[in-house]
């Protein structure tokens, strides 16, 4: 059994559905139903975002929520003219969506909590949509809800997967699926154990949820469907020349995905390192060529150094009031703020009298951890800045990607350099 996942720029027209169903078809196998993952359709989860109660005032919510509509009418429409059924199962969805909605904004409840109830129908709207054409064009489809398959922990907008329990439901799943040549599910999202409440695992987790389901599953393989020729040693949009990495060694790609590598979620290897199961990167733009594996190799082939941008960061200095050393009780309560608001450091310094930071500049968390730190820290910050990572380096590269720029901060171990310069 394999397990395919398609991201949002793959199903984001009706002509990007007809060419993944493409790809599904070719790659069916008698007897054994193909698990196909599936993220929400084009930049939907962006547009919910700013429907969760209390980010878009209420005239710009209901423009964006008709937007919504409009925009998987419309593919639906383009797919399946004189499907009825497609086009109330919509309705459906979103009459329980616009509910949901007035429940939130009734309760005023946490953000994380009012997030994963909105941004959640991006790929139940996407799914619907998708298993009515599967059917349609006679690939024989069970539509199963991630809900009931992805078991976690209250945390929500990064749910902890419940294992255990998340095996039983998927091979219920199985069983249930005999006689289908696609079962076909939702990426990202899941739900409290014994509850009807929504979880997510984290932006851009779809791959995470195609690795968790291989895992339980003990699938063949893994395939994420992506829309560059394979593992590339660079975005694309930053630097020209990349060159494709035909094998990459699991830990290779862990440590790549923690760096901020957009092509693999960060938590998506790791279980299936653990059962040995490969994963594959191919694109659907030219889906006969071959791709790129993860698996169990000694070193990335060709060689080459690899670089990962992450564009957007701010880079925080802390010190003591007093002038005193940075020890380890200022480190236990920095830390602790950072997990108590969820934010996640990309880079850390640490000397005698300052701890330095580089995160992600979240408007609505990184305000609140500044003042937090300024009730007993002295804190300063660069905003607008770039944090490269580039791994087998050498000075040639290094200088090559500086540019000339101020170096705010720099660290360098055998394998891997990381710099923090102002952006372009």
């Amino acid at each position: 059994m394999k397990v395919f996942k398609f991201g949002g720029a793959s199903v984001n027209s009706a002509d990007a559905v007809r060419n993944m169903a493409q790809i599904v078809k070719q790659h069916l196998t008698a007897g054994e139903p193909l698990v196909v993952v599936v993220s929400a359709m084009g930049k939907t989860t962006n547009l919910l975002e700013k429907l969760v109660p209390g980010v878009t005032p209420k005239e710009d919510a209901a423009r964006l929520r008709q937007q919504l509509e409009n925009y998987h009418r419309e593919i639906a429409y383009a797919l399946m003219p004189d499907n009825k059924d497609v086009q109330n199962d919509i309705s459906t969805i979103l009459v329980r969506f616009d509910a949901t909605i007035k429940q939130l904004q009734k309760g005023k409840g946490e953000y994380n909590y009012s997030y994963d109830q909105t941004v959640s129908n991006g790929e139940v709207l996407s799914t619907t949509i998708i298993a009515h054409y599967l059917n349609g064009i006679r690939v024989k489809t069970m539509l199963a809800d991630a809900r009931q398959l992805i078991i976690t922990d209250d945390h929500y907008r990064e749910g902890h997967v419940d294992w255990e329990f998340t095996k039983g439901t998927c091979r219920l799943m199985m069983d249930a699926a005999k006689g289908y040549d696609v079962v076909l599910t939702q990426g990202f999202i899941g739900s409290v154990k014994n509850s009807d409440k929504t979880t997510t695992l984290g932006r851009e987790g779809s791959d995470y949820s195609a690795a968790i389901l291989a895992y339980c599953l003990d699938a063949e393989s893994v395939t994420i469907w992506k829309d560059v020729p394979g593992f590339l040693n660079a975005d694309p949009k930053y630097f020209d020349d990349t060159v494709k990495i035909g094998q990459i060694p699991y830990n290779e790609a862990i440590e790549l995905a923690y760096y901020g590598a957009s092509v693999i979620h960060p938590k998506t290897v790791k279980p299936i390192q653990n059962k040995g199961i490969p994963l594959y990167i191919r694109s659907f733009v030219t889906p006969e060529s071959e791709g790129s594996a993860v698996g169990n190799y000694h070193a990335i082939s060709p060689e080459t150094p690899l670089y990962i941008v992450k564009n957007d960061q701010i880079l925080l200095s802390i010190l003591p009031r007093d002038y005193s050393f940075i020890a380890e009780d200022n480190l236990q309560v920095i830390f602790g703020i950072l997990n108590e608001l969820g934010i996640r450091v990309n880079l850390m310094q640490n000397s005698a009298l300052s701890f330095s930071i580089c995160i992600d500049n979240n408007p609505q968390r990184v305000g609140v951890l500044i003042e937090r730190l300024k009730s007993m820290f002295r804190v300063r910050y660069n905003e607008n800045l770039q944090l490269i990572t580039i791994r087998y380096y050498t000075q040639e590269v290094i200088d090559s990607i500086v540019g000339g720029r101020p170096i705010l901060l720099e660290q360098r171990s055998r394998s891997t350099e990381q710099i923090i310069v102002p952006a372009l």
